[in-house]
């Protein structure tokens, strides 16, 4: 990775007199940004030398503490990685303290200046560079699903859909790409928009979900798969501080409600060969695609239940996975279907794409995009087939064989010879250790439900 010029730092503040500190973020694990906040004039010495961040903020787990099983603790003394910039990524932060601070993005680096194993955002880079050596370049869009909360619970202590800033009424109802409740929250989505054109974010199309207080804003599609997962990853600090900057808090957990639909993250994929043509298209306009598209099909059922881990990566994740609530739970493929796990949506054959339906909002997108690619480029090399597409409900035709244990989709990758190549062994240590241990801590909690049905009538 090559060094931002220090100029890309004196052009930025040049231009935003106004910005007094810079916040310098790292993505973890599970996709939560870490880092450092700097004053201003520390930000040409941070594009000069980089900043030092140890390398255990890799084995935090989603409560912020250190997992020592994944040795990136105190093994190795707790040591110090350098960061660095990464290009283009410096903006203004406008939802923030008035827009006097901005943001960096940083990836972390090894002691030959490489890139440090352990960071989801150089995994990702490798399986990038692994489909080039074939001469091919993915073009991506990602879709995300979240949902606006009161900032008070219920009476039960639980989360409940906010109040219309238009009607003061609470939703109740599902509202399926309902305009008028677009038009209720039109302030927080017009302020969603005016945020990612300082942030110079692709934004695409916002639509009402399928459950109270639930949308979705998608991104345009982008041939640099690492912009469009650094993208997913500021776009979730933006819809989170606009919604609080509206009262509201804006949650991508995958299972905010037990009863209502879960957030999702839809992938649409496409590949470039070297002249810029889309290999999913075929020559003759035939709507069924090539025998490429189908090889990456096949492909991505064939890793589909080794990847649940890093689709599905903590506990609520899987609770998303219910028979009913439109989230696909076998590997099937189809065209223009919702009902299957990797639908060929229609329109012109030079967009011919497929999308993937199965990982919810609150994984990580590098660590999601990785296990696409890595999958799709096992199943080019590989040549396999995916069966015959599925015409109908697929919900009715297949019975759910996609693991919905956390534990048994973690033994599942570790398993996969197919992604500990891909992903390497090192990170693959560092990954299930740390889910493990979180895992280990969630068992410990009791629930409510528990108490309810268990404490007095066994």
């Amino acid at each position: 990775m090559s060094t931002p010029p220090v100029d890309e730092a004196r052009d930025f503040l040049a231009r935003h007199p106004e910005i007094d500190s810079v916040d310098l973020l790292l993505s973890d694990l599970n996709g939560v940004l870490r880092g450092k906040r700097i004053p201003r004039g520390n930000l040409e010495k941070a594009y000069q030398n980089g900043i030092n961040l140890p390398g255990s903020v890799f084995a935090l787990d989603i409560t912020g503490n250190t997992v020592e099983a994944t040795g990136l603790g105190l093994d190795i003394g707790d040591r110090d990685q350098v960061c660095r910039p990464i290009p283009g990524s410096l903006m203004p932060t406008p939802w923030l303290r008035s827009g006097k601070q901005a943001q960096l993005l940083m990836d972390m680096r090894n002691d030959e200046d490489g890139p440090f194993f352990a960071d989801p955002r150089n995994v990702l880079t490798r399986q990038i560079q692994r489909l080039a050596d074939r001469g091919l370049k993915a073009v991506v869009a990602l879709e995300l699903e979240f949902y606006l909360v009161d900032r008070s619970r219920d009476e039960l202590g639980m989360a409940q859909p906010p109040r219309s800033p238009a009607t003061g009424e609470r939703a109740t109802e599902s509202q399926l790409y309902s305009i008028s409740e677009l038009d209720e929250y039109a302030d927080f989505l017009e302020d969603i928009q005016s945020a990612a054109e300082v942030q110079q974010l692709p934004l695409d199309t916002a639509l009402k979900e399928c459950a109270p207080g639930q949308f979705e804003i998608n991104l345009i599609h982008s041939d640099d798969v690492l912009k469009a997962c650094d993208s997913a990853v500021l776009l979730k600090r933006l819809i989170k501080g606009v919604a609080i900057r509206h009262g509201f808090e804006a949650t991508f957990m995958a299972k905010p409600y037990g009863g209502q639909a879960g957030n999702g993250m839809h992938v649409h994929m496409s590949l470039l060969d070297e002249g810029g043509d889309n290999v999913f298209a075929a020559a003759d306009e035939d709507p069924l695609g090539t025998d490429t598209l189908r090889h990456a099909i096949g492909g991505l059922m064939a890793m589909m239940p080794a990847s649940m881990a890093l689709f599905a990566p903590n506990v609520n994740s899987f609770r998303r996975f219910q028979p009913g609530l439109y989230v696909p739970m076998t590997p099937t493929w189809g065209y223009d279907n919702r009902s299957v796990a990797l639908r060929i949506p229609s329109g012109p054959n030079v967009a011919r794409r497929v999308e993937h339906r199965v990982a919810g909002a609150d994984a990580n997108p590098y660590l999601l995009l990785a296990a696409l690619l890595a999958s799709v480029t096992h199943g080019i090399a590989h040549r396999l087939s995916p069966g015959e597409p599925v015409t109908g409900n697929a919900y009715q035709q297949f019975a759910p064989t996609l693991s919905n244990s956390w534990s048994r989709s973690l033994d599942v990758l570790e398993a996969s010879d197919v992604l500990s190549d891909a992903f390497g062994a090192d990170f693959l240590k560092v990954f299930l250790a740390n889910r493990r241990a979180e895992r280990e801590a969630a068992m410990q909690a009791v629930s409510r439900l528990e108490y309810d049905w268990y404490l007095r009538h066994v």
